[in-house]
């Protein structure tokens, strides 16, 4: 089915989503089809739902009213749900978009899918695993709006060893890779996947950036591929033993791992064959690894009499 032909009903729990987002929602809503049904639900009285109020009629969104007696937030998730399984039933609709950052709704989020529908998931920051792979897709609602995004190294280095895997895989079957794969598979991997959140608005602008990808665009398509001698081993190598030398004691792998890291930005094992960085290590004949899993270290080779 083309996404301009998709019928989408937006459900929106006004308890755990500031409006402040709701431009920002249907714009992203807006390419993944048609927005059909639009409801938001929350206790309409209330001043904490003030800003709700006057934006309704803007979008067109029909207020489903639940007063806040004693037990408000409770009525207001079970009245979202029952609509969703009443339009799963009733209606034509080939996807749902849940804005929440509420728990709550996994399950629910879960059977839509176990019925073949789509399931766009948008909430905060705070949302919980739980709801986000229970989505088709999650987005992040502070990637909806113009701020500046904290973004942690570790984050961008796990992307981009899962980048360099599916390459990789790619490559030992002879086929090419697509930048369109690429995205495919983070997003299966990743359901809040979003380039957005590195300051990106383009998936190739963002590959790009990457020490370790070539990107390449001819007649309208993007490819990407290891970059070729972007980190010379033998200095890498060099590097390595000069660190281990330098110690009086073993060194902690990972630290081991996070020193090469900082003299070598585009450093990644896989450029080099290995799967695993003490697989690397312990090739390198002046050093040797030794220890479990959890607490691998590594030392100048003793060298034999």
């Amino acid at each position: 089915m083309e996404t301009e032909d998709r019928k989408l009903a937006l459900l929106i729990d006004s308890d755990n989503v500031s409006s402040k987002y709701l431009n920002g929602i249907f714009d992203e809503l807006s390419q993944y089809g048609i927005i059909t049904y639009r409801r938001i639900y929350g206790d309409f009285t209330s001043q904490l739902n003030a800003r709700w109020s006057e934006k309704l009629l803007e979008k067109s969104i029909i207020p489903i009213q639940q007063f806040s007696n004693t037990s408000g937030k409770n009525a207001t998730d079970s009245a979202l749900i029952i609509d969703a399984m009443d339009l799963l039933y009733t209606s034509n609709v080939d996807g749902f978009c849940i804005v929440s950052s509420d728990s709550d709704f996994t399950r629910l989020a879960s059977r839509l899918r176990e019925s073949g529908k789509i399931v766009i998931g948008m909430g905060e920051k705070k949302t919980p695993d739980s709801f986000r792979a229970a989505c088709t897709i999650f987005t992040e609602l502070e990637n909806l709006v113009e701020t500046e995004q904290n973004v942690s190294a570790t984050d961008k280095e796990a992307i981009e060893a899962d980048i360099i895997n599916i390459i990789t895989m790619n490559d030992n079957k002879g086929k090419i890779t697509g930048s369109g794969e690429i995205g495919s598979k983070l997003q299966n991997k990743y359901p809040d996947f979003d380039i957005r959140t590195f300051g990106y608005s383009q998936l190739s602008k963002f590959l790009e950036d990457m020490p370790a990808i070539e990107v390449t665009k001819a007649n309208n398509q993007v490819t990407v591929s290891l970059r070729e001698e972007k980190t010379d081993e033998e200095m890498v190598i060099a590097d390595i033993v000069e660190i281990v030398s330098k110690r009086a004691k073993p060194i902690a792998l990972a630290t081991l791992g996070q020193e090469i890291r900082r003299r070598h930005r585009g450093f990644n094992v896989k450029l080099y064959g290995y799967s695993q960085l003490y697989k690397f290590i312990d090739s390198i004949p002046e050093l040797q690894v030794k220890g479990d899993k959890t607490d691998r270290k590594v030392s100048l080779r003793k060298s034999r009499k």
